[in-house]
């Protein structure tokens, strides 16, 4: 194999799976926690808004009176003195009280004033150009703001404010016509200071926000306890059935150990007439049975490794006469099918790791190969070291892999043809052992492929890897 397969050996790096009750329970906090979060915003915006709503009109509703009751004080007073103007109860001390009343105008259908004041004279102008902006005659409130200057301009009305620098001047206005007589005399302006009433929202809004954090905190905490505790069936039920898979894959082999050697003595005591028929019998009687005690040996592996029950036997010891061991073995299978098979590995590899979990690798991913390469095709395995870690490739020129299985066929009983991968006899269990070996040894597996041009398994494994 090129230098450049190498080259993009070195480039991978290591992968590790999560493990599944981690991420399971992860994803559960995050669905706990963003539900909490969630109701948690909602009750924050509607006790915002119902506070901001009921704050407002309580505001409107009591201008509205205080309009209503000065425009019909003004109409009583001016119909029984019989006078055309208003400039009489100007100074009637009834007129105009009211609680933060920043500014009162009596207008003529000319727009000239016919009387008025105001919490700060310098500020007529600005007001004046508000009311010409049109405030509805029939008595609706509108809400303006005033940007002031100076605070000391506004008056002494609310203790929400700052006493110097420039600041927005809340207003809310109403109007109401004022007629004597039948006749309109003129329009009557109340303005009302609600800048506290917007002080107070800014403040409500930074203290629920606030609380708002400090639950946040509390929802996290209570999604994490959550999940917990919903991993903990879960967990058991797992445990369970990883011990099942243990124990009844334990006492499996050894009757089908019986039955393999019940074989091979049948078939010695054959009469030769009887050969053709039941040596044909016995001889897919033996297939099967090698093939049930094969996939019982690889779920025992894969439950012990659940369990962590087994131990990898760390030594060092050279790599290559294991990798030429292994493809003798399968060379046989490579010559059925008229496979070329070869090796290409340093006349010496010094490796450091569990020499027979390594040898299994090897035999899986090779089976592997030869299992999916057509009649004629090509597989290379191709070995090197550099003193740190050990590489591996195994090449083939077989069927390969589509691009959103690849990440798929390293767990347990997938296969993505099925009906392909039971005629040729797999089961979907040995690329998952083989990650788990690899990942014991602290290593990496990924698969490069291309549909119909063949797959390259590429390992790497750190020298030490395996120490445990």
């Amino acid at each position: 194999m090129s230098a450049n397969l190498l080259s993009f050996l070195r480039a991978f790096t290591h992968f590790r799976e999560k493990d599944v009750f981690k991420s399971t329970q992860s994803r559960l906090t995050r669905i706990y926690s963003g539900l909490l979060i969630l109701f948690l915003i909602l009750f924050i915006v509607i006790v915002y808004t119902v506070l901001y709503v009921v704050i407002l009109r309580n505001q409107e509703q009591e201008l509205q009176t205080l309009v209503n009751q000065e425009a019909s004080f003004l109409e009583e007073y001016m119909g029984q003195n019989e006078q055309g103007d208003v400039y009489s109860a100007e100074n009637q001390e009834v007129v105009f009280a009211g609680v933060n009343q920043f500014f009162n105008y009596v207008v003529n259908p000319k727009g000239e004033i016919l009387m008025g004041n105001e919490a700060n004279q310098r500020l007529r102008p600005s007001i004046l150009q508000l009311l010409n902006g049109g405030t509805s005659p029939n008595g609706d409130v509108r809400k303006e703001t005033l940007h002031v200057e100076n605070a000391k301009a506004r008056g002494s009305r609310s203790e929400f404010h700052p006493a110097e620098g420039a600041e927005d001047l809340h207003l809310m206005i109403a109007s109401h016509p004022i007629y004597v007589k039948g006749q309109l005399i003129g329009q009557l302006y109340i303005g009302k200071d609600i800048s506290f009433a917007y002080q107070l929202f800014h403040w409500m809004l930074v203290i629920l926000a606030a609380l708002g954090v400090i639950f946040f905190g509390i929802a996290i905490f209570i999604s994490v306890s959550m999940s917990k505790r919903a991993m903990v069936p879960i967990h058991k039920a797992f445990i369970r059935q990883r011990e099942f898979v243990a124990d009844a894959s334990h006492e499996l082999r050894t009757p089908l150990s019986v039955l393999l050697s019940s074989v091979d003595a049948m078939e010695m005591t054959l009469e030769p007439q009887k050969e053709d028929f039941t040596g044909r019998l016995l001889s897919h009687m033996r297939e099967e049975v090698k093939r049930m005690t094969h996939l019982v040996s690889d779920l025992l592996t894969l439950a012990r490794s659940d369990s962590d029950t087994i131990e990898l036997k760390t030594t060092s010891f050279d790599f290559l006469p294991l990798a030429e061991k292994a493809v003798e073995s399968v060379h046989p299978l490579a010559a059925a099918k008229q496979i070329s098979l070869s090796l290409q590995a340093p006349t010496e590899l010094p490796t450091v790791g569990d020499a027979e979990r390594l040898s299994q690798l090897l035999y899986i991913l090779l089976d592997n190969a030869i299992k999916y390469t057509p009649d004629g095709g090509e597989v290379r395995m191709e070995l090197s070291g550099d003193g740190t870690e050990l590489g591996i490739a195994v090449q083939d020129t077989g069927i390969g892999i589509k691009k959103e299985d690849s990440q798929r066929i390293f767990e347990r009983f997938y296969r993505s043809n099925k009906s392909r991968s039971r005629q040729m006899g797999g089961h979907g269990l040995g690329l998952s052992i083989a990650k788990w070996i690899v990942e014991t040894h602290k290593g990496s597996i990924k698969v490069v492929s291309e549909v119909g041009k063949g797959s390259t398994f590429i390992v790497r494994i750190p020298f030490g890897g395996g120490r445990l």
